[in-house]
């Protein structure tokens, strides 16, 4: 675990350097990333600035569940994206066999080589939609509420990252998963701008255990709405070990069929 977390801290220097080299892509980062969070904003404002309510959620649970939907896309831009969204043109050149024989970890060096700091402020622009959000529900912040939201929120972006790699690992067993992986936008676009709880019957039962994107925001804005029940909580915990489990065990086994560009 230590030998892990100093390659990792590695990675993340050379990172820098490279930032303190190019600056102009930690800028173009930022604009880029910048411009989504506007037009996050501009979608909020077209659906919900004409009703008061969604469902049964408020405009200020709306706002929250926009902002930790903005808070996950934050950190997953930051540190794993673009490592682990290379996977399948690595596999296809066979440039992972540069990854594969290296004494470390393959998916380690693979999600955590390309963090891209210029999505950082988007955290700090998601904390402030959230804030608004709390102001107008008249949440009285303590310190277990924001505790537990917080950790949902880190499981929420670790279930975020098993159904990227899930999706990435694909590759290894079959020619080509380009029509798999470009369902993954418009199923994302739907379940972040939807909560789950607007989820009826089958539709419940895709978002919430198969491709279970429909939790992601919707359970930590429960959470610190105070309206997730216990059940609810241990339905999320269970998906997100079950989940996790299985992304590491299919990337071991897609790992076990991956055909090196030297073989």
């Amino acid at each position: 675990m230590r030998r892990n977390l100093r390659f990792v801290l590695l990675l993340i220097k050379l990172k820098l350097s490279h930032i303190m080299v190019f600056r102009l892509s930690f800028f173009g980062g930022f604009f880029a990333d910048g411009m989504l969070f506007l037009v996050q904003l501009m979608a909020f404002s077209a659906i919900y600035g004409h009703v008061d309510t969604i469902g049964n959620w408020s405009r200020g649970q709306m706002l929250i569940f926009i902002g930790t939907f903005s808070m996950l896309n934050g950190i997953n831009m930051l540190i794993y994206f673009f490592g682990v969204n290379s996977i399948p043109g690595k596999i296809s050149s066979g440039e992972l066999d540069n990854y594969v024989t290296k004494p470390v970890s393959p998916l380690l060096r693979l999600t955590f080589e390309n963090i891209n700091l210029g999505s950082a402020p988007l955290l700090l622009m998601s904390g402030m939609i959230i804030a608004y959000g709390v102001s107008l529900e008249g949440i009285t912040l303590t310190f277990p509420l924001l505790l537990g939201y917080s950790i949902l929120v880190i499981l929420m972006a670790v279930l975020y990252y098993d159904m990227e790699l899930i999706l990435r690992t694909i590759p290894f067993l079959v020619i080509s998963a380009n029509a798999i992986m470009r369902l993954e936008d418009p199923i994302l676009d739907l379940n972040f701008k939807i909560p789950g709880v607007l989820f009826k019957g089958a539709l419940k039962i895709i978002f919430y255990f198969i491709l279970p994107y429909g939790i992601m925001a919707t359970v930590p804005t429960q959470f610190l709405t105070e309206t997730l029940s216990f059940a609810g909580l241990i339905q999320a915990l269970s998906v997100v070990v079950v989940f996790t489990a299985f992304a590491l065990w299919f990337w071991r086994f897609g790992l076990k069929h991956y055909k090196s560009a030297s073989s």
